[in-house]
């Protein structure tokens, strides 16, 4: 299955650049590089809460390739598609026969442009896309994520910004051991409305969503009743940011509320998953992030993520959990081409159940790199680097070194590009 994938995005890549070479959109990511532990293989843990500079050990690449089909009298088609592979970089030979790599479609979608004339820069989508993800780069995490196959139509302009609507498929697998392999797979529809670009005034935009989770259990599994009988569930999301000229100081606020099965993104750095693997008919929860980019002159800057959340009734016998993450990291810029960073990163999460017992997980990582970058701006890429890192169990857990071992260091080298 997976080599047929792989064929079948090879043969759609040729299409494209067979069509016209010069109109193909060629686009992508990547993340790579190689590490060691004081105790063996390199370790990571915790990257959405203590940070992923000198915490990423796997290769990770996305392939974008989109190309405009149609465009006459104002009206656009255009098709995108995106491949993605990611392995754990142990071998040579990375192949799917022995599962070292996994491959991905990722998006095919097709766009079109100019159709409504009440609105002529709106635009009509239907398949599998990435959907107006909200990204924190530095603890990789996107607290807005409904992506999937759907359809949808975006950028209707209404005042100073403009309106998406979008219907997108988000199924939670292998629920219910009662029900034989292909119809224990719970159908999940999300409706997600947005506004974005709000203006109230100099400096500032924002933007609010409405994301509503809809289960759609077959006869079959209304039978068997549990978790597929899961509710309706929704998130709302309000974010506003603001540039400081006189400082270049770039802010962004983000307060979100979810109930349900969406409850659970709240204090799981999550952006919008439906959780139907537990009851949740009663869960509700909140989070606020705090994130930005703080210069310091023409040398220095702090990129920021800070969250608090809570959320209550996750699962049976759940009282409430609450978290706090802060990473912070800085840059010092030499040239052009090279910067030292420093990352610093800590979490507390405490999960109280209704017998009064607490569980209780925290933990801290600092990281020292020197980078070869491709300019000045923080978000500069390309990107390689050679880091050390510390990282600590703040619980005494022994999470390293299969479980002998509160704490850790890794050192090593890591690329990584976008274009």
């Amino acid at each position: 299955m997976k080599a047929k994938l792989l064929s079948s995005c090879v043969a759609m890549a040729l299409a494209l650049t067979a069509t016209s070479a010069s109109a193909v959109n060629f686009n992508g990511y990547f993340r790579s590089g190689v590490g060691v532990s004081t105790d063996g293989k390199m370790q990571t843990a915790n990257k959405q809460l203590v940070g992923r500079l000198g915490n990423e050990d796997d290769t990770y690449g996305e392939i974008g390739l989109g190309q405009e089909l149609y465009n006459q009298d104002g009206q656009v088609f255009y098709v995108d598609s995106m491949v993605s592979m990611e392995s754990n970089g142990s071998a040579d030979n990375e192949n799917t026969r022995n599962d070292d790599a996994v491959f991905g479609l990722r998006q095919f979608n097709l766009q079109a442009k100019g159709f409504i004339k009440a609105s002529p820069d709106a635009v009509v989508w239907a398949g599998k896309r990435y959907y107006q993800r909200h990204d924190l780069h530095i603890i990789d995490t996107k607290y807005l994520n409904i992506s999937g196959s759907g359809a949808g139509v975006e950028n209707i302009k209404a005042g100073d910004g403009a309106f998406s609507i979008a219907w997108i498929r988000g199924d939670a697998d292998n629920l219910e051991a009662t029900l034989p392999d292909g119809q224990n797979d719970l159908n999940i529809n999300y409706a997600d409305i947005r506004y974005a670009g709000l203006k109230p005034w100099n400096g500032a935009w924002g933007e609010v969503a409405i994301t509503y989770a809809m289960p759609n259990a077959t006869d079959a599994q209304k039978d068997v009743g549990g978790n597929y009988d899961a509710k309706n569930g929704v998130m709302l999301t309000a974010e506003m940011s603001q540039f400081f000229a006189s400082t270049n100081i770039n802010e962004k606020l983000v307060l979100q509320y979810a109930n349900k099965g969406l409850a659970q993104n709240m204090i799981s750095q999550g952006g919008g998953w439906y959780d139907a693997w537990h009851d949740t008919s009663d869960a509700s929860g909140y989070r606020a992030i705090l994130a930005g980019t703080i210069p310091f002159g023409e040398k220095w800057a702090i990129d920021h993520v800070i969250t608090y959340g809570k959320a209550d009734k996750l699962e049976a016998w759940h009282d409430n959990t609450d978290l706090f993450s802060a990473v912070a990291r800085g840059q010092y810029v030499w040239t052009k081409n090279m910067k030292t960073l420093l990352e610093v990163g800590t979490f507390e999460q405490n999960k109280e159940w209704t017998s009064g017992s607490v569980d209780k997980s925290s933990g801290q990582k600092y990281t020292l790199a020197q980078a070869f970058t491709a300019g000045i701006p923080f978000l500069s890429r390309p990107e390689l680097r050679i880091f050390a890192s510390y990282l600590k169990d703040g619980q005494n857990d022994h999470a390293f070194n299969s479980g002998k071992d509160n704490n850790t260091m890794n050192f090593g080298v890591q690329a990584e590009a976008w274009w």
